[in-house]
C-alpha cells in the first residue's frame, strides 16, 4: 500500500493546455489480465485446476482477450511456475481458444516455451525508467531493448502477434515523476521492434486524467495513433475509472482490467490492484458503450476466485452485486 513517502508528484506542466476531446466510442475492448497480472501478486499459489476454471469462466463471460499466464522463471514469480501445465490443461479443455490466449514472455526462453505449445500471441514487458528496468528485468534501460530484439524477431517470423507492455509510464516510486517525452521514446522503441500494440502502464496508480490525455497527445505527435495504444491503469489513488474515461475522450478503445481488481506488481510495493473488470463494465454499461461481456458472469467468477483466495473481491461493483 502506498505511503506518503512513496507519493509521486506529477510535473506541473502536464495538461497545462486543454485537450480537444472526441465523442465516446460505441464499443471498447477489455483486455483481461487477472489470470496473469492479478494472480502473480498473490501470496498464495493457486492450483492449476482453479486457474483453469477462472479462465474458462471469463471466456464464457464473453471477454475477448484473456492473458492466461507468464513464462517467467519460477524463482521470480513462483505463483506462475505452473504456466506450461496450465496451458496444457486449457488446450485439452477448450482447444484453439487456449492457443489464442496471450502469455507474457520475458525473453527468448519464455518464447521457446510458448512456441512449443503452439501459442499464437505473446506479450513482452518493458520499462520506461532505468531503475525499474534494473529491478524488474535485471537489465539497464537500453539493455532491455537489446534483450527484446531477438524475441520480437523470432515471434514475428513464427506468425505471432506481440504486445508490448511499458511500465512506469506515469510515475516511478524510485525516480519520481516520469517525463511524457521519455515514455514516448521508450514506447516508440517497442513499436519499432515490432509490437502490434503498446499498453501504457500506470504501474503505481498515480496518473491523473490530464496526464493521460497529454500522454496520448504526445504519442500522436510522434506518429503513433490510438489504434496502436492500450491503457493499463491501477487504482492506488482511486483514479482508474476517471483515467479510463479521459482516455476514451481522446480515442483509446482498449483497456486492461483484472477480474475482481486482483493484482499489482511484485517489484513495486506501492502498486496496488488493477482496474477491476467489473468496475469498468459498470461504467461502460452506464455510458451505453458496448463490450460484449456479461457483467454478472464476471462478478460470479470474481467471487469464485475470492473464495479460493480467502478474501473479498477488491472490486467495489463485485462486492456490491454479490453482497460481500
Amino acid at each position: 500500500m502506498s505511503t506518503a513517502a512513496e507519493r509521486v508528484d506529477l510535473p506541473m506542466t502536464v495538461a497545462a493546455e486543454p485537450i480537444t476531446t472526441l465523442p465516446l466510442p460505441d464499443a471498447v475492448t477489455i483486455y483481461e489480465v487477472g489470470p496473469r497480472d492479478g494472480l502473480q501478486n498473490e501470496k498464495a499459489v493457486v492450483p492449476v485446476a482453479v486457474k483453469a476454471e477462472m479462465i474458462t469462466r471469463l471466456l464464457d463471460a464473453g471477454l475477448p482477450v484473456i492473458e492466461a499466464t507468464s513464462f517467467v522463471h519460477p524463482k521470480w514469480v513462483p505463483q506462475l511456475a505452473d504456466a506450461a501445465e496450465l496451458m496444457g490443461v486449457l488446450v485439452d479443455r477448450i482447444g484453439d481458444a487456449a492457443r489464442r490466449m496471450p502469455v507474457l514472455v520475458p525473453n527468448e526462453r519464455g518464447l521457446d516455451r510458448a512456441l512449443d505449445l503452439g501459442l499464437e500471441h505473446i506479450a513482452v514487458f518493458g520499462s520506461a525508467t532505468e531503475t525499474f528496468a534494473q529491478k524488474n528485468l535485471n537489465r539497464s534501460y537500453d539493455e532491455q531493448f537489446t534483450m527484446f530484439e531477438p524475441t520480437f524477431a523470432r515471434a514475428k517470423e513464427a506468425g505471432m502477434t506481440v504486445r508490448g507492455y511499458l511500465s512506469m509510464c506515469f510515475g516511478d516510486p524510485w525516480e519520481g515523476s516520469v517525463e511524457v517525452d521519455a515514455v514516448v521514446r521508450a514506447g516508440v522503441r517497442l513499436l519499432e521492434l515490432g509490437a502490434d500494440q503498446l499498453s501504457l502502464g500506470d504501474t503505481i496508480g498515480v496518473a491523473t486524467a490530464g496526464h493521460v490525455q497529454a500522454m496520448v497527445a504526445a504519442f500522436a505527435d510522434a506518429g503513433v495513433g490510438t489504434d496502436r495504444l492500450a491503457m493499463h491503469f491501477h487504482d492506488t489513488y482511486g483514479q482508474a475509472l476517471a483515467n479510463t474515461l479521459a482516455a476514451m475522450q481522446v480515442g483509446i478503445t482498449t483497456f486492461d482490467a483484472s477480474a475482481g481488481g486482483l493484482g499489482g506488481c511484485p517489484y513495486a510495493k506501492s502498486a496496488t490492484g488493477n482496474l477491476a473488470t467489473e468496475d469498468l463494465l459498470w461504467m461502460l454499461q452506464g455510458l451505453g458503450i458496448g463490450t460484449g461481456v456479461d457483467l454478472d458472469a464476471v462478478v460470479a467468477t470474481s467471487v469464485f476466485m475470492a473464495d479460493a483466495l480467502g478474501k473479498a473481491p477488491a472490486s467495489a461493483v463485485a462486492r456490491a452485486l454479490s453482497g460481500q
